[in-house]
């Protein structure tokens, strides 16, 4: 099979979650749009072991389930996930006699545990259904972009996209180039647009054939009862260590991803990159998971990592018609989960900006501040790892850590998702004093906690930290899907501004209990002169 057409509205070079997505959003937007989408791997791909990235947190699973309209799909395909769970259980076999951070309850806004071979299969089949022309074992050979300055003219050039399948050489040509290639990153390349960051932090990760349930890892009854339902092992575990973390993640086709993640300095790469390597580093450092894996070697169904994988880039959208989205573009870090996340807002204003150049509009203000915005959002994720997997082992501080940066996406980020406040250029203008106050909030924080760590107890008691059991951590999880009108999203904004005030005011009262010498003077001024005190936002200090 060729493509059907010489010409395209846009071609997706890349067939994978983001390329794929971003089809489907834009058939959403448009039915008559024509879109070609070219993918290298051959399609149906398979399942459990296509690839990894398989946990989504609240804006990508909203992404998937309302924007895309995939909601039947994720629950009847895919994992409903409990949460995010953290234990700090370095040389530990007494999973029960830890810290454990996580909530004992679902909490109201959904997320999913997805299955990539499941999800991009079904993927394809729905572009394809709703009219994208997708063509799998295809390989993208040259891309001749338009002239600089095109996207002013009466009438356009095209960008030129030369590719084979099956032997065959063809040509194609589109308005716009939307660049989905993954870690290929085509334009990336092509147009020297790679940019590093100072993340360095190496992954590991493999499936083994069975399912891995940490709910049986103790036989202590009040352990047990602690979460409703009594499955820990729908969450995203996280097994938590000085400058590292071990992730579990189950998957709906049975298997079990496990991963582990690590900054080089503490851990290097060498120490983990083969599967017999990563079970001997298992059995150092988090004991208890060898034990699960150790009798089911038998079931290892790949292997695979990725050194020094946290990259930046220095332009995502362009106003002469082409733009970059997931992976093809930037990078931060599986903690957290964020990579869903940051496909639902590149392809969100992928989207915008064809709908306009389609309605006749100029680009250049908008691909302008789209990009801003965008690595706006970028540079205040990636302070929350920079620096900080020292504090991955640290009982005291990263439960601290944990509620901040969920208080930090929550109130900021996800709300700007949620209500539909992306493209919305004039609230983002009026609410410019709020985001860039929480943004250096973030970032004072992350410094404070950085400082804190190395004088902390690290108490490390057996009790269960639950996220369910403070009321506003709960609310501000609910209030993500209740709509908002103008003066509301403006309203909430303000007030997320003023609960990270209150927080880190907190945050550096507690820091100094441990360590009273610590400077806090450049996060005393932002907090300024929020109200405090009326009600404690942590959890109670460890006994």
């Amino acid at each position: 099979m060729s493509a059907t057409r010489a010409h395209y509205d846009v071609v997706i070079a890349g067939g994978g979650l983001a390329g794929l997505c971003l089809a489907l959003q834009l058939k959403a937007q448009s039915a008559e749009i024509q879109v070609l989408v070219l993918e290298r791997r051959a399609h149906p791909v398979a399942e459990a072991t296509h690839k990894v990235g398989e946990s989504t947190v609240e804006i990508g699973a909203h992404y998937l389930q309302h924007t895309l309209g995939l909601s039947e799909h994720l629950k009847t395909r895919q994992l409903k996930k409990f949460g995010f769970r953290f234990f700090f259980s370095e040389g530990r076999r007494d999973i029960d006699q830890v810290t454990e951070v996580g909530a004992s309850r679902l909490l109201s806004t959904p997320a999913y545990q997805v299955d990539r071979g499941i999800l991009e299969n079904f993927l394809a089949e729905e572009a394809v259904a709703r009219g994208v022309e997708f063509l799998d074992r295809t390989t993208v050979r040259e891309i001749d972009l338009a002239t600089a300055g095109a996207a002013s003219a009466v009438t356009p050039a095209q960008h030129r996209i030369h590719w084979k399948r099956d032997g065959q050489s063809h040509q194609t040509e589109a308005r716009w180039l939307v660049d989905a290639s993954g870690r290929a990153s085509l334009l990336k390349r092509k147009l020297d647009l790679a940019e590093a960051n100072a993340h360095k932090v190496n992954a590991v990760w493999f499936r083994i054939a069975e399912r891995i349930e940490i709910d049986t890892w103790s036989d202590c009854a009040h352990w047990q009862q602690r979460c409703e339902p009594a499955a820990r092992w729908l969450s995203t575990n996280h097994l938590c260590g000085t400058g590292y973390w071990a992730w579990m993640i189950p998957l709906s086709s049975g298997s079990h991803s496990i991963g582990i993640v690590a900054d080089e300095r503490r851990h290097p790469l060498e120490s983990i990159n083969s599967f017999e390597k990563a079970m001997d580093w298992l059995q150092v450092h988090q004991p208890r998971l060898f034990d699960a894996l150790d009798s089911r070697r038998a079931l290892l169904q790949d292997f695979a990592f990725l050194r020094n994988f946290s990259y930046g880039c220095k332009q995502v959208f362009s106003a002469d018609r082409w733009a970059i989205t997931g992976e093809a573009g930037l990078f931060l870090d599986p903690y957290y989960s964020p990579g869903t996340d940051f496909i639902a807002i590149s392809n969100t204003y992928i989207c915008d900006l064809i709908a306009r150049d389609r309605s006749g509009q100029r680009l250049s203000a908008h691909s302008e501040l789209y990009g801003q915005l965008y690595q706006s959002f970028y540079q205040s994720t990636l302070a929350l790892y920079q620096d900080q997997y020292d504090l991955f082992g640290d009982p005291e501080v990263m439960p601290v850590k944990i509620i901040w940066d969920y208080a930090y996406y929550w109130g900021v980020l996800a709300q700007i998702y949620f209500q539909g406040r992306l493209t919305d250029l004039s609230a983002m203008s009026r609410l410019r004093d709020e985001l860039a106050l929480c943004q250096e909030l973030n970032k004072a924080v992350q410094i404070l906690l950085r400082a804190w760590s190395p004088q902390s107890r690290r108490r490390n008691p057996a009790t269960m930290l639950d996220h369910a059991a403070l009321p506003w951590f709960a609310d501000l999880n609910r209030d993500l899907s209740i709509p908002l009108d103008d003066g509301g999203f403006l309203q909430r904004i303000q007030q997320s501004t003023l609960l990270l005030r209150q927080l880190a005011q907190e945050t550096l009262e507690r820091a100094r209990l441990d360590a009273p010498d610590i400077d806090g003077t450049d996060l005393a001024r932002l907090i300024g002169d929020a109200p405090v005190g009326a009600t404690a936002l942590l959890f109670a200090r460890p006994a």
